[in-house]
């Protein structure tokens, strides 16, 4: 009776105590929940989609010297195929030096494609696929510059050669003269500086408004970046305007910045080949009918061309002079 008299005098002591107690307990709670949420020390919080963010250096998980990207489609199974056959059948005698992925959007595929893009990925496992894009023409530009941000976050790397499924390239030479090269500011293929902006057409660019020809840009169907550079791209990725062609659109990005751009009329990628020419490194525009021969004739030959022909001439670009006067075709240029 003592102890109940006692505990109905002082019950609002006593109340007040145990919800501090209780209070204190749950502040205990609330903070070892906090350190187990917390990520590991030296990763980054994981907020939003995967292009959203920032991976450290340490979570690269493959390290190479040349990495290749081959803007691909779904449906280009074929075209795949015939490249892992021949230009790219090397690549594995190279050992850690070369890194090679086909570039996919997926976003948008039927069941069937989804499935037959998969098969493909277990059987050969280079395929690099980008979930959040949907594949065609008018996404290409957006498509360069999510594979770019892809590869700064994982691969660590020196350059990286962007091709399209129908080019045939040269690793052995392009190796050999990278090795020569310093990885900074580097951006090497077969430059224009004379293009018109298109007005009509596939490649009609209705939001151009620089100037009247395009920036000085490497033609698309293959050209070599520093990894530098890409990296630059990933940081600035929002603020970078797109427009429809990707080869332009990468040269109006690097335009202001202080980059060695290298022409190279061994880089047949214009919109049509200007040929066979046993010097060249990456011809652009070419059926599977070609790379096998290119490929068949380098095997039994030791050269690219079972005949050199000249479909169009080549040039020397001009730095000396206004974009418009760079590009002079001549008669004795590969």
């Amino acid at each position: 009776m003592k102890v109940f008299r006692l505990l109905c005098r002082h019950k609002t002591a006593l109340g007040i105590a145990a919800l501090s107690f209780f209070g204190i307990v749950l502040l205990y709670l609330a903070k070892c929940t906090s350190e187990n949420l917390k990520p590991p020390r030296g990763l980054p919080h994981q907020q939003g989609p995967p292009f959203h963010h920032q991976l450290s250096q340490t979570e690269k998980s493959v390290s190479t010297f040349l990495a290749v990207l081959i803007a691909s489609g779904p449906k280009y199974t074929e075209r795949r195929s015939i490249i892992r056959s021949t230009w790219l059948s090397t690549a594995a005698s190279h050992g850690g030096v070369l890194w090679c992925r086909f570039v996919i959007g997926t976003a948008g595929l039927s069941e069937e494609e989804m499935a037959s893009v998969e098969m493909e990925q277990r059987r050969h496992g280079d395929l690099l696929l980008l979930p959040d894009l949907q594949d065609s023409y008018e996404n290409l530009t957006t498509k360069l510059l999510l594979m770019y941000i892809w590869l700064d976050r994982h691969v660590d790397y020196k350059f990286v050669l962007k091709a399209d499924d129908d080019t045939f390239a040269r690793l052995d030479v392009l190796l050999a003269e990278l090795k020569t090269q310093e990885p900074r500011r580097y951006y090497w293929g077969f430059f224009s500086g004379r293009g018109r902006v298109k007005s009509a057409g596939k490649w009609k660019e209705s939001s151009w408004v620089l100037c009247d020809y395009y920036l000085p840009y490497a033609l698309g169907g293959g050209y070599v970046l520093s990894w530098d550079l890409v990296h630059y791209l990933s940081l600035t990725k929002d603020y970078l305007a797109h427009w429809l062609s990707e080869d332009v659109s990468l040269g109006v990005w690097l335009a202001p910045l202080d980059v060695r751009r290298v022409h190279d009329p061994r880089f047949d990628t214009e919109y049509k080949s200007r040929g066979c020419n046993n010097k060249y490194v990456v011809t652009h525009k070419q059926s599977i009918e070609d790379m096998l021969e290119k490929h068949q004739t380098l095997a039994k030959d030791g050269k690219l061309c079972k005949e050199e022909i000249k479909l169009r001439l080549s040039y020397i670009y001009d730095w000396g002079v206004p974009p418009s006067q760079c590009c002079q075709r001549k008669d004795g240029i590969p």
